[in-house]
């Protein structure tokens, strides 16, 4: 593990930033949303998160206690992978997949089931693309006694089915998405009956229960200012376990980005540095070039999902109606990138990079061979954006990589791949 210990209080980079990220507005008055418009939908002090403006909020003890379970997470020099990619870089990979579900997502999990009960929730709805939100959502409801029902997205339900199997093991109630159960749900099954699903279709019907039922409250998994603030504890340590391995800085940090988290969460506490003029460090968001969001969509107000039930969000997005490839990394499936990794992007701190879903897969097996852990679908992204900087590079350079999970659960989707039979997805 590490000596680095865990972080205190999460970050929030709106507090730093040069210009003021755009607000939220409500989805009917076009107005900013105000705390009582999302009542019916988030916990009280997830609320009051999303507009924070300070720069460190503390992480309560009860969430830090069920972190101490994998946290902090390795930082670990990928030296093999150096040797097979022939570079003079130091490659380090900040390795989430030591979380009880695999990846990154129970960082804001844990804090938000924490919340909910804090509030006297007892049920909270989800969606989930590959099921490692809807996994780390049902380890976190189990800890905090709350009930979890989840829509994941109809691709992923038939694809993976051990995520689902996880989520229910943890005593999660897990149906397809779009569903029979809901009028969203319906209206898509009634125009496109074999819709493989969406990320955008699985939120309309999360978020359509959750506000028809006054006990109940909606969990988003990434995007949202608050999920993103949470998952700053992957940046902090890793700025930290980097100085302690006798690195100053990160040149270039490497994450795949999907819905925005993960990366946002890693590559923040690095651009404090670069803000605070203690860094010259570069952000790669590295996403699919199947659902391509930052290089070919538009920064523009839009829905999170596709019924236009949420709150309008300034984002870089592919528009709300946008139905992606059934492709592996079903958590990059996604529409928009989160409001605040969209701005970042907008101001020049992050550079968007598209990679097709082969390249990944190739990269993703050449690092399981070199260093013995076979990554997500997800995470092979940055790993084939960073082998192919690196394998360019003449000087010594420091690069991160964000390892947001293991692929242990998606192993036939590398099986897909190994036996030819993984379609292209660049044009």
């Amino acid at each position: 593990m590490s000596d680095t210990p865990i972080p205190t209080h999460w970050y929030n980079i709106a507090a730093d930033l040069p210009v003021p990220p755009p607000p939220h507005l409500h989805p009917g008055t076009g107005e900013p949303v105000t705390p009582a418009d999302l009542d019916a939908l988030f916990a009280s002090e997830l609320i009051a998160q999303e507009a924070a403006t300070e720069p460190y909020i503390a992480i309560p003890e009860p969430i830090r206690e069920v972190y101490r379970t994998w946290r902090p997470a390795p930082l670990i020099r990928a030296r093999e992978f150096e040797k097979a990619l022939g570079t003079p870089a130091r490659i380090y990979v900040k390795y989430e997949g030591v979380s009880p579900v695999g990846s990154h997502k129970t960082n804001t999990a844990v804090a938000q089931a924490y919340y909910n009960a804090q509030d006297g929730v007892t049920k909270i709805t989800t969606e989930t693309g590959a099921g490692q939100w809807g996994s780390a959502l049902s380890f976190a409801c189990a800890k905090f006694g709350i009930d979890l029902e989840v829509w994941q997205v109809r691709a992923s339900y038939d694809s993976k089915p051990y995520r689902r199997f996880l989520m229910e093991t943890y005593g999660g109630t897990v149906h397809p998405s779009p569903s029979p159960l809901t009028a969203s749900g319906r209206k898509i099954l009634d125009e496109f009956p074999d819709t493989p699903g969406s990320l955008g279709i699985a939120v309309s019907e999360a978020v359509e229960v959750a506000a028809s039922e006054p006990a109940t409250r909606y969990a988003l998994g990434s995007v949202l200012n608050h999920v993103v603030l949470h998952q700053t504890v992957i940046g902090l340590e890793a700025v930290e376990q980097l100085r302690a391995a006798g690195e100053e800085n990160a040149d270039v940090v490497f994450g795949c980005a999907g819905g925005g988290s993960n990366l946002a969460g890693l590559a923040f506490p690095f651009i404090r540095e670069v803000l605070h003029g203690r860094a010259k460090t570069r952000v790669m968001a590295v996403e699919p070039a199947a659902c391509p969001s930052i290089t070919k969509g538009e920064y523009r107000y839009d829905h999170g999902d596709v019924a236009g039930l949420t709150p309008l969000m300034k984002m870089h997005t592919l528009g709300q109606d946008f139905v992606p490839d059934p492709i592996h990394a079903g958590g990059l499936r996604y529409h928009g990138m989160a409001p605040l990794l969209s701005h970042t992007v907008e101001l020049g701190y992050v550079t968007g990079q598209a990679v097709d879903q082969t390249d990944s897969f190739a990269a993703g097996v050449q690092f399981a061979r070199a260093e013995g852990i076979v990554p997500a679908p997800e995470s092979s992204h940055a790993i084939a954006a960073c082998a192919e900087y690196a394998k360019n590079l003449t000087e010594p350079e420091v690069l991160v990589i964000g390892l947001s999970g293991h692929g242990m659960l998606d192993l036939p989707a590398y099986h897909s791949y190994l036996e030819g039979n993984l379609a292209s997805t660049a044009e």
